[in-house]
């Protein structure tokens, strides 16, 4: 093997996760941290929606009454953003829980970084829609917000408002949300490498690179 110029290796690496999610936004985070460490991976990443919140209103709620909701109250959903928030720091990701004013629904979000992924660029936008959420506090279940999202992604902003006003693609969100659970996937984030290897939650880089090496060897054993 050139030192150089490693022999690269495709992997194709699933992630399932939910775009409110912070844990999501860190995990990507460490696995993308991770794959720069390793030039000899191809990684492609396919982008398998989940709903933390699936009877979230189409227009989401207060973020006041989605901590009472989900956490029991305000003061529980404070610790637990700052202990989050804390993490972040020390992983040059961050959350600024106090401009979130609305917990959106993400079937929308979803539905654009399908189309985005269609159009080659997909992990530009999740990683646009994580930062406008969790650092921006931007409504990512508005149609005018996804809009301006999917311009910052390099894409046509108008053409994706169009295709998020129709039902397109809601079916399959929902029923890759149910996929994900019939796997036996309750929670998120979890990453499938080469469709045999899972893990699951915000692991680190030395937990995944591990992974990466088994998947490696599996791949080049079969």
């Amino acid at each position: 093997m050139n030192a150089i110029h490693p022999a690269k290796h495709r992997l194709i690496i699933e992630v399932v996760h939910d775009l409110v999610c912070p844990w999501c936004y860190l995990g990507l985070s460490r696995v993308l941290r991770t794959l720069r460490r390793r030039p000899d991976v191809l990684a492609e990443m396919v982008w398998r929606p989940f709903l933390l919140n699936p009877d979230m209103p189409r227009g989401g709620m207060t973020r006041g009454d989605y901590a009472v909701r989900k956490f029991g109250g305000e003061d529980r959903a404070r610790r637990l953003y700052a202990s989050i928030t804390e993490i972040g720091q020390a992983e040059d990701v961050l959350f600024r829980f106090d401009r979130i004013r609305r917990t959106p629904s993400s079937v929308d979000a979803h539905r654009l970084v399908r189309w985005a992924a269609e159009r080659g660029r997909g992990q530009e936008c999740v990683e646009l829609l994580f930062n406008a959420h969790f650092a921006e506090g931007m409504d990512i279940g508005d149609l005018g917000e996804l809009q301006v999202l999917a311009g910052r992604a390099g894409l046509d902003g108008g053409a994706a408002r169009r295709v998020l006003e129709t039902a397109s693609d809601m079916d399959h969100v929902h029923a890759e949300n149910l996929r994900a659970h019939r796997l036996g996937i309750n929670g998120v984030p979890c990453f499938v490498i080469a469709g045999r290897h899972a893990i699951a939650g915000a692991q680190e880089p030395e937990v995944l690179e591990r992974l990466l090496d088994v998947a490696l060897v599996d791949a080049t054993e079969r």
